[in-house]
């Protein structure tokens, strides 16, 4: 592995409100795929070259989550929206960066800014980059989300031997009455059934924070037990 740096910093916490958060922080130059898989079977993420997990004192209320694709079964109401969006063309590719993701990116903040409380700020296209182009390696993809020719969503994948690494979704939030977010999920899961693979690791579940408790929906799942170390055994009950 090659290591260009580690830290570990103290901040605000990003799901809960009023507490204080603790993080882990690797910077790895030309990951592998191999690499890749160990960090996040053991609960961490990637965004660019940094991987990250919570390492809280005290607290551990962030659970790495992952849907156990080969059982799950798609309700009626996943159908209905697979059939409404057959008019949605898709695309995967290497990530990438155009005018039009950074345009999405920003309404889509802007709008969750006012939905739900989140914090909002600019993005830059250096930003933007480092965050979800950097650093994809052999593993890295975004699925595109195409209608009528204009650029409806993105979803920014890593593919793992054993499963999909969901790493973030953003959509135009004028096309919100098509479940966007649900879809690229129920996307993501039909790929792995497809190609046989086991789980779709969906990062953290946080049970008192809105924007990621709705991930115990996707049953069943399993949660990895603990902080294992690096090539240590891990156990996902």
């Amino acid at each position: 592995m090659n290591l260009l740096k580690e830290f570990i910093l103290d901040d605000t916490c990003s799901y809960l409100d009023d507490m204080k958060q603790t993080m882990h922080y690797k910077v790895i130059e030309n990951c592998s795929a191999y690499e890749n898989q160990e960090l996040i079977e053991r609960g961490y993420r990637r965004f660019g070259k940094m991987f990250f997990r919570p390492i809280c004192q005290g607290c551990d209320a962030c659970k790495s989550i992952k849907i156990d694709v080969q059982n799950y079964t798609f309700s009626k109401s996943a159908r209905r929206i697979m059939k409404k969006a057959k008019n949605i063309r898709i695309y995967m590719q290497q990530p990438s960066l155009s005018h039009e993701h950074l345009e999405i990116f920003d309404k889509y903040h802007r709008y969750m800014h006012h939905k739900k409380g989140w914090q909002y700020s600019p993005t830059t296209a250096e930003h933007y980059y480092s965050s979800f182009v950097h650093g994809y390696g052999d593993f890295g993809y975004e699925v595109l989300y195409f209608y009528e020719n204009r650029l409806i969503g993105v979803d920014l994948i890593d593919i793992l031997e054993d499963g999909i690494s969901s790493i973030y979704f953003y959509y135009d939030p004028e096309f919100s009455n098509f479940s966007l977010g649900k879809l690229s999920l129920y996307n993501q899961i039909k790929y792995a059934k497809n190609s046989n693979r086991e789980w779709i690791y969906l990062g953290y579940y946080v049970k008192d924070c809105p924007s990621l408790a709705y991930k115990a929906e996707y049953k069943p799942y399993l949660i990895l037990e603990g902080r294992p170390q690096e090539r240590e055994d891990f156990k996902w009950f």
